[in-house]
């Protein structure tokens, strides 16, 4: 196997429990982003811009989807004879099934990757988070500090510090602190979750650490290499970069991508963000069609009104329907008379007639107010909403469902209907 200089190692096996109804089917790596992407499509073409030619994915919960979406890596010019993309699922050894762990863990089943490379560093990547870094330049600060890790940070809202691993840093840049999660954080400079390693002590730290239970990067690995070799600094990164791993922030990021300038421009040819995408018709606006400050995918035919929304293609809006403020992923189905005001409506999904999303005052979750504490209406892949129910705010809906499932006609705010998964 040819030696190359840095290969990246991208962690996409999470569950992302946090969005919800939107994750039952799919990692969250593979959740539509901003119309025709993927949320992994980001890293990936990060590496792709970088120059870094090899990529091992770690997929692990519900991985078809990303699977299929990635393919040989065709999209991002990966699909190489040496290097390219390549999917690395848990895998059964000695008889033994053994399922990651833990971000440090993941790495760790998969030694064997990196050394058939004999790489110099290892780039560590998370496969949900939206932003664009040259990690070319974090590669030459990590190779100037002498460091044994780097890792990328950015400062953040006091307030939210300690939902990260949070460090404290010397004039040269070099970790003089670190604490995951800190409940009275020290500094506001949060790890970004994306680390360069020397290869070799990055393996002789997770062979030292590979029966500590769910060895993690942020509470195992990081403070282990801190405490042996004192060479671990910070990398800061002052472009725009958002961790989607709630149902409002995945909701703000794309409606952020409607402004008229977007802070995140995907529409600049320096820096592509290159996805999998099948061809399709041009989308169609019927002769009553009224469309503003929207994103609209391939495919799609609109004959009612779509306002600041983002769709993906293949989505219907049929007359006299309201889309405002609200994400429909690929596929989905607003039929004549509905509307539907922010909410999040996943693949195939299809809201039936007349029927109205949104409405009334917020309610606390009945489901998990941990997940669902917003206005928004979140409608799992592939579910059907019946004609002329109404649904109120901070609601989920996943599955086939019909009028006798709305009593009155109606989902409260704060309500929810989880139904097994069927053929319509």
């Amino acid at each position: 196997m040819v030696k190359k200089e840095m290969i990246a190692m991208l962690l996409a096996g999470g569950q992302g429990s946090r969005l919800g109804v939107l994750t039952q089917r799919v990692a969250k790596p593979a959740v539509a982003f901003g119309g025709k992407y993927c949320i992994i499509d980001f890293p990936l073409s990060n590496c792709v811009n970088s120059d870094v030619d090899t990529v091992g994915v770690l997929t692990q919960y519900q991985p078809l989807q990303l699977n299929t979406h990635i393919g040989i890596g065709i999209p991002w010019d990966l699909d190489k004879q040496v290097g390219g993309v390549t999917i690395l699922p848990p895998y059964e050894k000695s008889g033994d099934s053994e399922w990651y762990t833990g971000t440090a863990n993941a790495i760790y089943q998969n030694l064997n990757f990196m050394d058939s490379y004999n790489p110099d560093y290892v780039l560590i990547l998370s496969g949900d988070h939206i932003y664009k870094m040259d990690y070319g330049e974090m590669l030459e600060r990590h190779k100037k500090s002498g460091a044994e890790a780097t890792i990328a940070v950015m400062p953040v809202d006091w307030e939210e510090a300690h939902r990260y691993g949070i460090l404290v840093t010397d004039d040269q840049g070099k970790v003089t602190e670190f604490e995951e999660k800190p409940a009275n954080p020290k500094s506001n400079l949060a790890s970004m979750g994306i680390y360069i390693f020397n290869y070799q002590t990055l393996r002789n730290a997770l062979t030292e650490l590979e029966h500590v239970p769910g060895c993690d990067f942020g509470m195992h690995v990081i403070p282990y290499l801190f405490r042996e070799t004192g060479k671990v600094y910070a990398y800061e990164f002052n472009g725009y970069w958002k961790d989607v791993g709630t149902l409002t922030t995945y909701w703000e990021t794309n409606m952020e991508m409607t402004d008229l300038v977007p802070e995140f421009n995907l529409y600049e040819e320096f820096w592509q963000i290159y996805t999998s995408a099948e061809s399709h018709a041009p989308a169609y606006m019927g002769a009553d069609a009224q469309v503003s400050h929207s994103i609209i995918g391939d495919g799609s035919e609109i004959e009612g009104k779509v306002k600041r929304s983002v769709l993906g293609s293949n989505v219907r809006v049929g007359a006299g329907a309201k889309v405002i403020d609200s994400i429909l992923m690929n596929g989905a189905v607003v039929e004549e008379g509905a509307v539907v005001r922010k909410a999040i409506v996943a693949d195939g999904a299809r809201i039936g007639k007349n029927a109205r999303l949104g409405e009334g005052a917020f309610e606390p979750s009945r489901l998990d107010a941990k997940v669902y504490n917003s206005d928004l209406v979140v409608i799992g892949a592939g579910s059907v909403i019946p004609e002329g129910v109404t649904i109120g705010k901070n609601t989920a809906i996943s599955g086939i469902t019909e009028a006798e499932d709305y009593p009155d006609g109606a989902l409260p705010s704060g309500g929810y209907i989880l139904k097994k998964e069927g053929k319509r």
